[in-house]
Order: structure tokens, then C-alpha cells, then sequence
């Protein structure tokens, strides 16, 4: 069999950001890309009797990267309610589905934000080492969160400087591939919305040590206070950023920090949670937030900050391999193009987590993760909702779910 295989494809969608490219081509060779272009030149750089892939008159885009996922967490409204339920075995499993079901659904790399007892982690190498099949991913492992802080159920719970470096030391040890660190409350967590919890000399002893281990950082923060506190500690993302202000932006703006808005998560909570059985205190914080949460990211946007698309999926009704749809028409809505959104979630989101090295944009070198559309999907981002083929590493994903 031929190590090269040629693609096809009427348009062409790279990930860069640029026009959109009519009648092109990718030359795979094994995995990854040896050439994109025209398709006519592109196909002179075939070695004879190289395989043909047709999508003539489809449109192909690069896989989507979800910058935030939680994939050992089912989207149900008590979706921390596992704990102490299941066992580390189920927890297990059920990241399996969800990793499947994440590929299947058009996402072909995702950065995990949070896992319990270090599944997450095991789970990345089962997937690096081929023993199971799902999205390619990095993880975070626990989070690290005050004494009862946001996500205490599922994270590490530590109390000043000192024990906050162990906890960051402990992830490290289990495999982390990033730190997460919590700054403030959420609308899930009962208290004030987005107060600070984790403090500044917290939260940087925390960046410290991953730093020392070469390890990205990033930190869950809603209010502008928790986020400038992680921001000064030296942070290397910012994720949800719903009540943020220009002080951080401009700071964010300077030092190149990146964000990661989520902003299909509340806004899916306050649309359903109510019929769905969302505490009454939690529907009425993403209400109340939504709204301030648009009018943040709209600044971001203006003030050309660098953001990437992430979903938050496995919190209530944040769907795996689903909630990104969503998530790019919110980002539109909020003053993205269609084409910026789609950069977003492919190259952008790749050079925030730190693979874009080797994914985000279709172009010679990298992996051959992409995927076949039957619609344009810079006139209707909901042709990712009715994706024809799914491509991880040049070969075809057979899809058990989101089909």
C-alpha cells in the first residue's frame, strides 16, 4: 500500500485565516502533510499510483481543538454529583465515551482542564500509546483550589503558599501536561459570584513550579480582580473572563496573555437549566452574568486580544463534541467573522495549549486532522453540526456517535 494518499477538496479551509482556497489539494504522507496547494500542482508531487481521496465539491477545515474540556464529567446538571458514586473505574469509562464522542463529533485535539484522581491524565496515555481510540488531548489532572473552593469535589484543595506548590509539585509528579489554578468562585459554586479565592502569592507559587517544569499554566477567574491577581502572579491564560475589565486587557494586551471565554457554557445554563434542574441559585447567576460576559468578550475583541475556542463541555448541558457549534456562533454574535471563529478553534486554540507545532492548520508538516463538509461553513457554522467525514492522523474516523 502507498504511504501517500492525495485529498481533494473543492475548498479549502487551512486554519490560517486567509482566503479560502477553490479546487485544492493535501498530499498525505503516512500521518501527517507533505504538501497543500492547487490541486493540479499539489497532485504533480504524488508519486505514481498514490490513492485519491475525491471531496471535489466538499469543503474541509481543520480538526477543531477545545482549548477547555472536562472530559471524565457527563453535561448533566448535577455533574459533579459522581463523586463518592462512581468508582475510579466507571469514571474511567465514561472519559473513554467522551473522548470518542469528542472526535466523532469533528474535534480532533482538546486541552482537558480538570479531572479526578488523575483519570485524565491515564487517560492520555491510553490514548498516546493507541490503546484507545478518541481526540488527541493534554491534561491538567486536579485543579487546584482553596479549602472549599470552585470545583473542590473534583480538585486539591490547599491553603497558602507553601501547600499550593505542593499541590502544583503533586500534578506535576501524576503527569500534568498543564496546571490549572482556580482564582475566584463560579456561577456554580454557592457564594458570592466570582469572588477572589486563590490569592495572588497562591497562585504564583503555583506558577512557579509548573514554570520550573517547563509546564503552561492557566487559571479559572471570573471577576477582574481574581483575574489581575493571576495575571500579576504570572499566568499564561486567562479562561471564562466573564466580568473582566480594561486594566486586565491592556495587561493581557501587553504580555500577549491569551483568553479563553467559554462563552457557551453560562449561556446554555441560563437558556435550559431551569427545565433541567439546575439549582434555582446557579440559573440565576449565568443569567445575571451573560450578559456582562458577552460585553467582555466584545472588548477583548476590540482590543486585539488572542483568543482561543474553548467550551468548558462536560459542565451542565455542555455537550461533548457538540458544544463548540455553539460556541462559534456566540463567538460571531460577539463580533468575530465566521472565518475568525473558525481561526479560533484550530489555530489559534493550537498555539494556546502548545501544540501548534504539529496541528491547527492545514499545512506541510503537521498531522493530517481535518474534516469534510458538505456546507460552507463561513455561511453557516451549523455545517459543523452535519460533518460528512472526520480525519485524525490522514486516516478516515469511523463515527459511532454525533453522525
Amino acid at each position: 500500500m502507498s504511504e501517500y494518499t492525495l485529498v481533494r477538496c473543492g475548498t479549502l479551509i487551512d486554519g490560517r485565516g486567509g482566503e479560502p482556497a477553490a479546487d485544492a489539494a493535501l498530499l498525505l504522507k503516512g500521518s501527517r502533510i507533505a504538501a497543500a496547494g492547487k490541486y493540479e500542482e499539489t497532485a504533480k508531487e504524488a508519486p505514481a499510483g498514490t490513492p485519491i481521496l475525491d471531496y471535489h465539491d466538499k469543503y474541509v477545515t481543520p480538526g477543531i481543538i477545545d482549548a477547555h474540556v472536562h472530559v471524565t464529567i457527563d453535561p448533566e446538571a448535577d455533574f459533579t454529583g459522581f463523586v463518592g458514586r462512581d468508582s475510579d473505574t466507571r469514571i474511567a469509562h465514561r472519559g473513554m465515551v467522551n473522548l470518542k464522542k469528542t472526535l466523532d463529533g469533528g474535534v480532533t485535539f482538546i486541552r482537558d482542564l480538570g479531572g479526578y484522581h488523575h483519570i485524565d491524565i491515564e487517560l492520555k496515555k491510553l490514548r498516546d500509546e493507541g490503546l484507545i481510540e478518541g481526540c488527541g488531548l493534554l491534561a491538567s489532572g486536579e485543579m487546584i483550589t482553596m479549602t472549599g473552593g470552585h470545583g473542590w469535589k473534583i480538585g486539591r484543595e490547599c491553603d497558602g503558599p507553601s501547600e499550593v506548590r505542593k499541590a502544583a509539585r503533586e500534578q506535576i509528579k501524576a503527569g500534568a501536561t498543564v496546571i490549572k489554578i482556580m482564582a475566584t468562585g463560579g456561577n456554580l459554586t454557592p457564594g458570592p459570584q466570582g469572588a477572589p479565592q486563590l490569592s495572588e502569592e497562591e497562585i504564583r507559587a503555583a506558577v512557579e513550579e509548573a514554570h520550573k517544569s517547563g509546564k503552561r499554566t492557566t487559571t479559572h477567574s471570573h471577576s477582574a480582580e481574581g483575574v489581575k491577581n493571576a495575571l500579576r502572579a504570572g499566568i499564561d491564560c486567562i479562561e471564562h473572563g466573564m466580568f473582566i475589565d480594561d486594566e486586565a486587557l491592556d495587561f493581557m494586551k501587553k504580555h500577549d496573555i491569551p483568553y479563553v471565554p467559554t462563552l457557551v457554557a453560562p449561556w446554555i445554563c441560563a437558556m435550559v437549566g431551569e427545565e433541567r434542574g439546575l439549582s434555582k441559585e446557579a440559573v440565576e447567576k449565568t443569567k445575571s452574568a451573560i450578559g456582562r460576559h458577552m460585553a467582555s468578550f466584545k472588548k477583548a475583541v476590540a482590543k486585539g486580544i488572542r483568543i482561543a475556542m474553548g467550551t468548558d463541555a462536560g459542565t451542565p448541558f455542555c455537550e461533548h463534541g457538540k458544544a463548540y457549534i455553539g460556541e462559534l456562533k456566540l463567538m460571531v454574535e460577539g463580533g468575530f467573522t465566521p472565518m475568525q471563529a473558525i481561526t479560533a478553534a484550530t489555530k489559534s486554540s493550537a498555539e494556546v495549549v502548545g501544540v501548534s507545532d504539529s496541528r491547527g492548520t492545514l499545512e506541510p508538516g503537521k498531522e493530517a486532522d481535518f474534516l469534510v463538509l458538505d456546507v460552507n461553513p463561513l455561511d453557516n457554522l451549523e455545517a459543523f453540526g452535519d460533518i460528512r467525514e472526520v480525519y485524525q492522523g490522514g486516516r478516515r474516523v469511523e463515527r459511532k456517535y454525533h453522525r
